[in-house]
């Protein structure tokens, strides 16, 4: 069994501190448990004082939702393939043998390179991506990562002495009637 080089999850908390939907779940937090406060103190109750609860109730909501979706896939590099775990229940292995990754793609706004967390893509040969490439989102330190696993993916080629070749047919031109 290949030695794990690194496992991860999709970050829940990186989420909330690095996206524009993070922000607005703790804003919608913060505005629903400030508003239920200020509502309690009220005298008499305000008509309104239901909402409060109901926004708090509602972020808390979008937070477990996202956690239990980052909580049941988990990622394992090894040196030679990609491991995807996913399910809490119901479980499934998926591999992604790295000789045959054909792109590592790096997405990140300006909010989420200021907290250093990414969506890396990956493409390739192999079955698990057939219907379109491997979108990991919410990857801390998704930089660095995406730097290793080309690195583990041209040392996996060249241990089974793959080579990736293009094939561009330029003198096609235009093809339309």
């Amino acid at each position: 069994m290949p030695q794990t080089i690194d496992r991860f999850r999709s970050s829940t908390l990186g989420w909330l501190r690095g996206t524009l939907a993070g922000w607005g779940t703790i804003l919608l937090a913060a505005a629903g448990l400030i508003g239920s406060i200020w509502a309690l103190a009220q005298r008499p109750v305000g008509v309104w004082a239901w909402l409060f609860p109901l926004l708090l109730v509602a972020a808390l909501a979008l937070l477990l939702t996202k956690w239990l979706a980052n909580l049941a896939t988990t990622y394992e590099v090894t040196e030679d393939r990609i491991i995807l775990h996913r399910g809490i229940v119901r479980k499934s292995i998926d591999e992604i043998e790295l000789y045959r990754v054909k792109d590592v793609r790096i997405d990140f706004s300006i909010v989420n390179q200021l907290a250093d967390l990414g969506t890396i893509s990956i493409a390739s040969s192999d079955e698990t991506t057939r219907d379109g490439p491997l979108v990991i989102a919410d990857v801390e330190r998704a930089r660095a990562r995406r730097e290793q696993l080309r690195d583990l993916v041209n040392t996996a080629r060249r241990n089974r002495g793959v080579r990736e070749i293009d094939m561009v047919h330029e003198d096609l031109g235009d093809l339309t009637p």
